[in-house]
């Protein structure tokens, strides 16, 4: 036995020393071994049929299937390829919110007689910049031209009309939060929760819309069902939240109810949103405190009437059957949302089945233009205030959905984009490379707070001095002013149509005086 043991050790010292001794040629035999591991392997595996019948060499296909995303955004796509956001778009958002040169060079790369592309018509004699009122030293200020709620104890207006939508701590990490959080408060944004509840990281000092869905996170009971009481007990403690939300659904899955994974309900997150750790957290895909327009109608009423906020609800649009029916109960009641958010098909911020992605929804030009004209009609549209989101963070957009009648634009995306994101399109795997969507501690740590929190707020106020000077070049002194007639969509070579009169409608008028009248805000205290 034992001379055996010392044959074995004989055998591996000689081993041992021709490899020593010929270091290239045992190199290569690894490497031969290797390989015909690798083949053997491939060949009788039965799960990938590329591999099985290609091997090692099939393995290629995977790896380039896996780096394809990368090498088309980076190598292949040109300027105005790309979706959701070409690289123009971004390269627009990323300058703005570092402050550097956001202008373009050479002229146009757009087809301008591509149909539904919009031309802003400037006037002849813009409104002089130096007769520009600005407010607090912020050259930037555009406050909201409605009071939100002003039959509610404390009713709202809005310091700006381009805030932060709906992205909830969970989908988010703590430092992406806390950032946007930071951005909105330093330039006088609101900050929408999102459906998870209000957190510590949503209390940097910005404004606060608190958002309710479907699973009442962080004002439920163990059981899961609404809780007002606990609701009143977080308003009343923190006067930072303004307004409160119901989310009926979003552009990205509306009907569809939500899960984030067992793997991001930490112990905080279930502390706040009051759910288990280590389990998945499901959001319904339907309310259950109400299931018609009357309860609904009644719940906005009960949470108005026991905070005191005004108190609004958001949805997709669908049917039109819904929108009519809440227009008669409140014409009926005199009661009803404060503010509507119209999110259109385009919207995104939520991971979706394809097909709701690309087929569930209006898209929001045409969800938001059957929804207004028929509260129009019913003489309510004057009542309402008028949030519009999806895809809506660049100037011309804006400008088109407040000519079409919003009053309020909501950014979700491209707040992401001005604090590192970099559309990997990973939002839904918990490995964000950017570090905004993920609760990865490691991948977090990319995010510094402090200064993606001012690239946010100098892309918001960016955003705002832009929507100020082509108000500005049409002769107005706010974007408010705009109209369908200061718009025309071209419907194809040499023939363009305005957009009052493609969309059939006008928006309600204006009654606006001057700006410097606009910014008196009402105060609420905790």
């Amino acid at each position: 036995m034992s001379s055996k043991i010392e044959m074995d050790a004989q055998m591996m010292n000689q081993i041992l020393t021709w490899i020593e001794t010929n270091p290239i040629s045992s190199t290569w035999i690894g490497i031969l071994l290797f390989f015909v591991f690798v083949f053997l392997r491939d060949i009788t595996q039965k799960k990938h049929t590329i591999q099985r019948n290609f091997p090692i060499v099939g393995r290629l296909r995977y790896f380039l299937e896996m780096i394809g995303p990368e090498l088309r955004q980076y190598w292949v796509a040109n300027d105005k390829e790309e979706r959701p956001f070409d690289r123009t778009e971004r390269s627009w958002i990323y300058a703005t919110a570092k402050g550097q040169n956001n202008n373009f060079g050479f002229g146009t790369t757009e087809i301008q007689y591509e149909p539904g592309y919009p031309i802003i018509k400037h006037k002849a004699f813009p409104y002089p910049e130096s007769k520009a009122y600005i407010h607090n030293n912020d050259p930037s200020c555009i406050p909201c031209l409605k009071v939100i709620g002003p039959n509610r104890k404390f009713p709202y207006r809005p310091y700006s009309i381009v805030n932060i939508s709906a992205m909830s701590f969970g989908s988010l990490g703590k430092n992406a939060v806390l950032a946007l959080n930071r951005g909105a408060r330093d330039s006088g944004s609101y900050h929408n929760t999102g459906e998870g509840g209000l957190s510590h990281y949503h209390m940097e000092g910005a404004d606060i819309v608190w958002q309710i869905g479907t699973g009442y996170f962080g004002a439920r009971d163990h059981s899961g069902k609404f809780n007002l009481d606990l609701l009143k007990e977080k308003v009343g403690t923190n006067a930072c939240v303004k307004m409160i939300e119901i989310k009926l659904s979003q552009g990205a899955k509306p009907g569809k109810g939500g899960i984030l994974p067992a793997k991001k309900v930490n112990a905080e997150i279930a502390s706040i949103r009051h759910v288990e750790e280590g389990k998945d957290c499901i959001s319904p895909n339907s309310h259950s405190e109400f299931t018609n327009v009357k309860e609904l109608v009644q719940f906005i009423e009960t949470i108005a009437n026991g905070t005191g906020l005004p108190v609004g609800i958001k949805s997709a649009v669908g049917e039109i059957e819904f929108w009519q029916e809440l227009a008669d109960e409140m014409k009926r009641t005199s009661k009803g949302p404060d503010f509507i958010t119209i999110d259109g098909g385009e919207g995104g911020t939520g991971a979706a089945p394809l097909t709701y992605a690309d087929h569930v929804s209006l898209p929001f030009k045409i969800g938001f233009q059957r929804v207004y004209t028929l509260f129009q009609k019913e003489g309510l549209s004057e009542q309402i205030v008028w949030i519009g989101s999806g895809k809506l963070g660049f100037p011309d957009r804006a400008v088109v959905a407040i000519a079409m009648g919003c009053d309020l634009i909501n950014i979700a995306r491209e707040a992401m984009l001005s604090i590192g994101c970099i559309q990997a399109q990973k939002c839904h795997t918990d490995h964000c490379p950017a570090g905004v969507a993920t609760q990865n501690w490691w991948l977090q740590r990319g995010v510094d707070p402090t200064i993606k929190g001012k690239r946010a707020a100098k892309y918001i106020q960016g955003f705002r001095k832009e929507l100020l000077s082509l108000a500005h070049s049409c002769g107005y002194e706010h974007p408010g002013q705009f109209t369908g007639q200061d718009i025309e969509i071209s419907m194809g070579m040499n023939r363009y149509q305005t957009l009052e009169g493609l969309l059939g409608y006008k928006r309600d008028e204006v009654k606006f005086t001057k700006l410097q009248d606009y910014t008196v805000f009402p105060k609420r205290q905790a």
